[in-house]
């Protein structure tokens, strides 16, 4: 079958049968075997190193593999405007619902303690800045949604049983990351995160909205912790 025109895909095909070296190599990145499983160990050991290198492994991955990038959600957009318009507004507005609503339902600090340090720092801006749209945005969706979900499929398949246990564990991990650096309440608010990024995943099949909705996100929490607002959006609702 031949890719869609709003496609972008990988040279060779996924399905064809090994005829060169190449094609070994990419049949059994693709593969469980050892080469398969020491791509996904290294790809889980690169943010070790430096981030978003996990990412960047990814997309070597993929390329090596030959796996089609549509499988990782690279799926050209209907519109670009569009989904950076519609992402920017979902991550804001999910943003704000996690600060003012859930995060207080769930007894959550008013204040990040983690990240407290970023108020009035604007020495500290470019650094976050760059962390929650390269870092966040891009790393974080292309290997805990694009990447986990295709290996995932891979191991499930892509009943809807399949895709809710996908969801479910790329959510814990995804969770999980976020607990050295964050605490309890950071899991916390990553394990809904995860789980509402990663329906929408699997639902549409398509990543760049969700990059974009992440670091707005991410950037909406860092301009509220900046401008000292924390407390205030914390007890918009709840006083």
């Amino acid at each position: 079958m031949s890719a869609k025109p709003n496609e972008v895909t990988s040279p060779g095909g996924a399905g064809d049968p090994p005829s060169s070296t190449g094609d070994l190599l990419a049949a059994r990145l693709r593969g469980f075997g050892p080469p398969g499983i020491l791509a996904i160990l290294l790809i889980l050991a690169g943010n070790f190193l430096f981030a978003p290198l996990s990412a960047v492994l990814v997309l070597v991955w993929v390329w090596l593999s030959r796996t089609p990038w549509r499988e990782i959600g690279y799926v050209r957009p209907r519109s670009w405007v569009g989904s950076v318009v519609v992402g920017v507004a979902f991550g804001c507005a999910f943003k704000f619902l996690m600060k003012a609503l859930v995060m207080p339902l769930l007894g959550g600090p008013e204040i990040n303690p983690a990240y407290h340090y970023l108020a009035g720092n604007t020495a500290a801006l470019p650094g976050m800045i760059y962390t929650m749209i390269v870092v966040a945005g891009f790393g974080e969706e292309t290997v805990f949604r694009g990447w986990m979900f295709e290996r995932l499929g891979k191991l499930f398949g892509t009943s809807v049983w399949a895709r809710t246990i996908t969801v479910l564990l790329t959510s814990v991990l995804f969770s999980l990351a976020h607990y050295s650096g964050q605490g309890l309440a950071g899991a916390e608010q990553a394990l809904i995160t995860g789980l509402v990024f990663g329906t929408i995943f699997a639902v549409t099949g398509r990543i760049f909205m969700l990059m974009i909705a992440h670091a707005a996100f991410d950037l909406l929490a860092l301009a509220i912790i900046y401008w000292n607002l924390e407390a205030a959006v914390a007890h918009l609702i709840f006083k």
